[in-house]
């Protein structure tokens, strides 16, 4: 039974484009960022990242890599990375085309704060604040 992380592995490799070069970047700056951070496979497909609940997914269409934080709308970004579903009030999302690139510092800074967002939620739901 392939694991989570297996999973992406063959869905970078089975792009094999922009794509798959970009969904494998995002991935690498998600680890830096948070060392011993979860993978997962949901919905049929979608590669997610997570600590302490979802920071955001890696969906591949054909025009764009999407990076969909599940608590976009709560976090600060000062550099405007969030450039997709900014109407919504729950999440926000970054749309990579090909060649496009994300600034990987604040890149890292936005993951590294919805964990932080996602822990500071768990703790209130224990009472542990």
């Amino acid at each position: 039974m392939p694991t989570p992380s297996d999973l992406i592995d063959a869905r970078i490799a089975e792009l094999g484009d922009w794509r798959g070069e970009t969904l494998a970047r995002i991935r690498r700056l998600i680890h830096e960022a948070v060392p011993g951070v979860v993978e997962e496979w949901k919905w049929r497909g979608v590669p997610v990242w997570s600590g302490d609940g979802i920071i955001c997914t890696g969906e591949t269409y054909k025009k764009v890599v999407k990076l969909t934080f599940a608590k976009g709308a709560a976090l600060d970004d000062p550099a405007k990375l969030f450039n997709a579903s900014l109407d919504g009030n729950v999440r926000r999302a970054i749309d990579i085309a090909e060649g496009e690139t994300v600034d990987a510092e604040a890149f890292k800074a936005l993951v590294r704060a919805a964990v932080a967002l996602n822990g500071a939620k768990k703790k209130r739901r224990q009472g542990v604040v």
